[in-house]
């Protein structure tokens, strides 16, 4: 299974959070993950792939 999210560097040590599906920045409680620190990103990343990944397995049981 594809992550849904991975990171782009828009300068070093300047990083933003991507939906690779869509292309389009990833935004959490309307703020957009632009400009996050390297150690904030990756943690990020995980996160949101982690919960996409549980979110997908429960679809697919649905009948």
């Amino acid at each position: 299974m594809a992550n849904r999210y991975a990171l782009r560097m828009e300068r070093p040590h300047c990083w933003t959070v991507f939906d690779v599906f869509t292309g389009q920045r990833v935004e959490l409680k309307q703020q957009s993950m632009v400009g996050l620190n390297t150690h904030d990103v990756d943690a990020m990343v995980e996160r949101l792939n982690g919960r996409d990944v549980k979110r997908r397995a429960k679809a697919d049981r649905k009948p």
